[in-house]
């Protein structure tokens, strides 16, 4: 809105403060409606019911959450949501989320997500979409987790996996890297530990306001950006429905909590592509289906040196493509120029690395009454040295 509004600009206004007074809101809020599939210990896998008038088909997408966060971060509001433009465009979408973690959580370790939830999830997935590979695509955390699974388990039915907003160098986010030789001074006895360990993990409060602690120039001045935006309705809408996402955080596992802050924020344990679980190392080289990286251009929890430390360590994998996108850690998933950024990509990736369709499958074998090919082979390959993003 100018300095000085146009009338249009105090109409528009006017508007948009009546609706939020009389409505509650301008956000479209409603979530897309979804079934489950499968379920077991923090560990929820949905399926979203087909748009209407749109056939369902190709490969699936699973969308993997962090820890902490809801899934809102993928159905945030109509009109602002991939899984709604999943859904609209036919692909079949799926979504694995935890429910709430309570005291009595306070035992499981990443082991558990790494090593259970995400390959029980995939082989659900890909078993309710008729046998088909999936392509995996996680934010944050959950792109960590989504790499460190397909890593330590190289069967799983994936097609190809997207990483968004992961930081796999912790030395390199702002945030972390003034606190750390503070952190270290503690000996894993400091009042962080402590903390996490009498809770039984990080509550819903801390995490919110670690979050928000990421983006604290926006938080002040945020006012004046409603203010200056009062005509446009749009920008008032996904005010609100970042607001409702952050109000949604979840509270970590104690022991999750604590190998994270442990081995990532303090020890940077990712560094070198390996993780260490069960007795077992598992090792990002061991990678073997393509992979998409996405850095936020403005993101203060992983900044893109902190993201594109990954790159050199998906050495096994057969394509790795790296892109910059705009907006902050949750902005480059669902902000308003996701929309023409980041799904942009993921489609124009889920289509390079999905197997052919019913019909193409058919014409290939012969016709309806051949037998259809293995699932995958008409999967177009290409070495990482052709990915145009790599080759800037």
């Amino acid at each position: 809105m100018d300095l000085i509004p146009k009338p249009d600009q105090v109409v528009s206004a006017a508007s948009n403060v009546a609706h939020k007074v009389f409505y509650g809101g301008l956000a479209d809020l409603r979530p897309m409606p979804r079934t489950l599939i499968d379920e077991g210990t923090l560990r929820e896998v949905y399926h979203y019911r087909p748009a209407a008038k749109v056939k369902e088909q190709g490969d699936p997408v699973l969308l993997v959450t962090p820890l902490a966060a809801p899934a809102l971060c993928f159905d945030l509001r109509r009109g602002c949501s991939l899984v709604e433009h999943f859904v609209e465009a036919g692909r079949p979408t799926y979504l694995v989320e935890y429910g709430q973690v309570s005291f009595r959580d306070r035992n499981l370790g990443m082991e558990h997500w790494i090593e259970e939830v995400l390959p029980t999830a995939i082989r659900e997935v890909s078993a309710h979409a008729g046998g088909r590979p999936v392509h995996v695509v996680g934010w944050s955390l959950g792109g960590i987790f989504s790499l460190l699974a397909a890593a330590g388990d190289t069967d799983l039915p994936i097609a190809s996996l997207g990483v968004v907003g992961s930081p796999f160098d912790v030395s390199l986010v702002p945030l972390v890297a003034p606190l750390r030789p503070l952190l270290n001074l503690a000996a894993g006895r400091g009042p962080i530990t402590r903390g996490y360990q009498a809770l039984g993990g990080a509550p819903k409060p801390l995490v919110k306001w670690a979050f928000q602690l990421s983006s604290v120039q926006k938080l002040v001045t945020k006012p004046i950006a409603l203010a200056t935006h009062l005509d446009d309705a749009d920008f008032l809408a996904q005010i609100e429905a970042v607001d409702r996402f952050m109000d949604n955080m979840i509270a970590y596992p104690g022991r999750s909590f604590g190998q994270l802050y442990h081995r990532f924020v303090k020890g940077n344990g990712l560094v070198d592509g390996t993780f260490e679980t069960g007795g077992r190392t598992i090792s990002l080289a061991d990678i073997t289906v393509p992979v998409v990286v996405f850095g936020g251009a403005n993101d203060g929890i992983a900044p893109v040196p902190a993201v594109r430390a990954v790159l050199p360590l998906l050495s096994g994998s057969p394509e790795v493509r790296f892109e910059i996108v705009p907006g902050g850690h949750l902005g480059m998933l669902t902000g308003r120029a996701a929309r023409g950024t980041t799904w942009t990509v993921l489609d124009e990736w889920i289509s390079q690395w999905s197997s052919q369709e019913p019909d193409a499958e058919e014409a290939a074998a012969g016709g309806a009454d051949g037998d259809a090919p293995a699932i995958g082979t008409g999967r177009r390959t290409h070495g990482s040295k052709a990915s145009r993003s790599l080759a800037r």
